[in-house]
């Protein structure tokens, strides 16, 4: 057409960190080692795509670029790899089901040298989420050499040599560690006929849900004051709608760890009904005590 433009459409967001690290490094004065991380849309031309939202054309990916000394490549290489599986790990997913796993000498990009990925079994089998790789100093190489520009880094450590730092990588989509939340923490408890996304209190929606037991006889004075002390420590849930049974049943499936009810007992002794998600415990705690309860709860399951 007349007038159209060709346009392309970046495969990574990690080739902008690269083209900025002279800016980072003077506004910055940073030393090495450090990082520079990043999170943005990344496109794909796929001829396949599949497993719901897995793999697609369109994604966001988050990237970080670690800036070393060479000679220290395989020492970062396997602290990141380790520090980016452990944080899988620290989201609730379930450890069993993430490994890491070194890539065959066939399998490396012709830029790396080594590379790990954190997988996670999923029902059709492991599949990648993360990869971290030594991507040595190609990069930055690359771009000295085709764009004239000097991306140095002065290391005043020693002498004010000007060298050109190794890159370790860690690369994740957003989309595949969402997907893997969801396929982790879905649950069909058969034995209670209900439907549970088991999510860690630090990922889920909702960390707690307040609910009066009747919407009479003050319990909702009581429920919502409840609710207003608690929504700007805790992102919290007020709901009256249905009987108390389909309100549990509406919060487990939409992963919230902790549901408050207000009852009569609660207008007698000031106490209130914590119910907990996935044991379906439930213990009576003082209103003045809720904030504390919950707070440990939670940190408990970190």
């Amino acid at each position: 057409e007349e007038g159209a433009q060709e346009i392309y459409l970046r495969p990574e967001t990690a080739q902008g960190i690269f083209v900025n690290f002279d800016n980072v490094v003077s506004s910055n004065r940073v030393k090495l080692p450090f990082g520079i991380a990043q999170l943005g849309k990344a496109f794909r031309n796929e001829i396949t795509t599949g497993n719901f939202i897995f793999r697609t054309r369109e994604f966001e990916q988050m990237e970080m670029e670690y800036f070393i000394r060479t000679g220290e490549n395989t020492q970062w290489l396997e602290y990141w790899a380790q520090e980016r599986l452990n944080w899988f790990k620290s989201l609730g997913i379930t450890p069993e089901k993430l490994r890491l796993r070194a890539h065959e000498e066939d399998e490396l990009a012709h830029y790396s040298t080594a590379c790990y990925d954190v997988e996670y079994e999923f029902p059709y089998g492991f599949s990648e989420l993360e990869g971290i790789a030594d991507r040595g100093t190609y990069d930055l190489t690359q771009h000295i050499n085709l764009s004239g520009k000097k991306l140095h880094y002065v290391d005043q450590d020693n002498r004010g040599q000007k060298i050109i730092p190794a890159v370790v990588e860690t690369s994740a989509g957003v989309d595949r560690t969402v997907l893997t939340l969801l396929a982790d923490a879905y649950w069909e408890d058969e034995e209670n006929d209900r439907v549970v996304l088991r999510l860690h209190p630090s990922v889920a929606p909702f960390k707690v849900a307040i609910f009066p037991l009747f919407n009479k006889e003050g319990m909702p004075d009581v429920a919502r004051k409840l609710y207003e002390g608690l929504r700007f420590k805790f992102a919290a849930f007020y709901d009256t709608g249905g009987s108390i049974g389909k309100r549990y049943r509406r919060q487990d499936e939409a992963g919230t760890p902790f549901c408050i009810t207000v009852d009569h007992q609660t207008l007698e002794d000031r106490t209130v009904t914590l119910r907990d998600r996935d044991s379906l415990e439930q213990i009576r705690v003082s209103l003045d005590q809720v904030e504390q309860v919950l707070e440990e709860k939670i940190g408990m399951r970190r």
